[in-house]
């Protein structure tokens, strides 16, 4: 039988989703919690893999165990287990062939700007106080529609077999002293959304035009993109399944 387990965490103490030698990880805390709960060796599969340093709202994995359980049960005794920056919301029985990185259909993220210090969101969000247009970061955003293959705005010497990401939203927003950009996409690169907000903050800063970030998404080039913002402000917020 197959599951899907709805999360959260704070990744500031952890290298990324992914488990790797000698790192802390989100997916190598989460198949022990798992494991140690069922008695048996159980391994996730994520629905992506966020990098270090950034946050999950929502994150689904997936696992398979042939033994019946009772759902609610197991999510007390894994929120019971697993440390405080890690909480499992749901745990969903699916379909045997669902799988949780695969059929996700648009995945969302928000980044974070705090345009004055806040000492309780240093972990949380970027501290950034120069002032920005957010108005033609917002024109800026536009443009990112216009477009499928967003290799400039890609970590270099990355495995993929294509660039290409169709991106359904992308817009900034104020809340008091807080800058959120949202953007949703059907699939994201790596470093992709990081690199995107640095570019669009250079446009922000009107160090580019509007027609240069448009020729840098162009140009296919990541070294004509703009800086990666810091990871601990981007958070995974929503993951879509046509079937959840």
């Amino acid at each position: 039988m197959r599951y899907f387990i709805k999360l959260a965490y704070n990744g500031t103490n952890y290298h990324g989703w992914q488990c790797q030698p000698n790192a802390s990880s989100v997916q190598e805390t989460l198949n022990k919690a798992v494991s140690v709960v069922l008695n048996s060796e159980i391994t996730l599969m994520g629905a992506g893999r966020t990098d270090t340093g950034v946050h999950a709202k929502e994150m689904f994995a997936h696992f398979d165990f042939e033994t019946p359980f009772d759902s609610q049960s197991l999510v007390h005794k894994l929120n019971s287990y697993l440390p405080k920056d890690i909480v499992v919301y749901d745990i969903i029985p699916v379909n045997d062939e669902a799988h949780a990185r695969f059929d996700a259909t648009k995945r969302t993220y928000e980044y974070h700007i705090n345009t004055f210090k806040n000492a309780f969101m240093q972990d949380g969000s970027w501290y950034f106080h120069q002032k920005l247009d957010i108005d033609l970061m917002n024109e800026a955003s536009k443009i990112l529609f216009k477009h499928t293959d967003f290799q400039c705005f890609s970590k270099v010497n990355t495995d993929v077999n294509t660039f290409d990401c169709t991106i359904f939203e992308a817009n900034w927003k104020k809340e008091n002293e807080n800058l959120i950009f949202t953007i949703t996409a059907n699939r994201f690169l790596r470093n992709m959304v990081r690199a995107i907000v640095g570019t669009l903050v250079n446009v922000g800063l009107e160090k580019i035009t509007l027609e240069e970030f448009n020729e840098i998404i162009l140009s296919k080039n990541r070294e004509n993109a703009g800086f990666s913002v810091p990871a601990h402000g981007l958070y995974l917020t929503k993951i879509e399944y046509d079937y959840l």
